[in-house]
């Protein structure tokens, strides 16, 4: 009886640490994938305003992908030059993104986050597009 009061005792936060890691390494792939995608879409437009739009949704998606709703996450596009689009510029796309803690009633209500992640990605506008 005592051996099953203590394991339980002691496995269920062991648990719970482990769900958590695993959101927050879930949650880096997913900043990671998308501040890449952001950055390659970016580069790839043909005007700028069309560009930010087109970046952001790709971000997003790629962060939906990975289970991570767009309340939580910001994406912010900078570059080198004024002209973001000219060749040669380089465009760099970041991603920021709040993980909740796991299985936790009232969390949003009460703020409770298990990490905040952030990750860029650069690319460089081509000559020829």
């Amino acid at each position: 009886m005592e051996f099953t009061f203590l394991a339980l005792l002691l496995m269920v936060p062991v648990v719970y640490f482990i769900v958590t890691v695993g959101q927050l390494q879930g949650g880096s792939f997913a900043v990671v994938g998308a501040a890449d995608q952001a950055a390659k879409v970016f580069v790839a437009q043909p005007d700028a305003g069309k560009a930010q739009a087109a970046a952001e949704q790709s971000a997003l998606i790629a962060l939906a992908d990975h289970g991570h709703g767009a309340e939580r996450a910001t994406v912010e596009i900078s570059c080198d030059r004024s002209d973001c689009l000219s060749a040669g510029a380089a465009v760099t796309a970041t991603v920021r993104l709040t993980v909740p803690l796991p299985m936790v009633p009232f969390g949003d209500t009460l703020h409770l986050d298990a990490g905040h992640l952030t990750a860029s990605a650069t690319q460089i506008v081509g000559r020829f597009r």
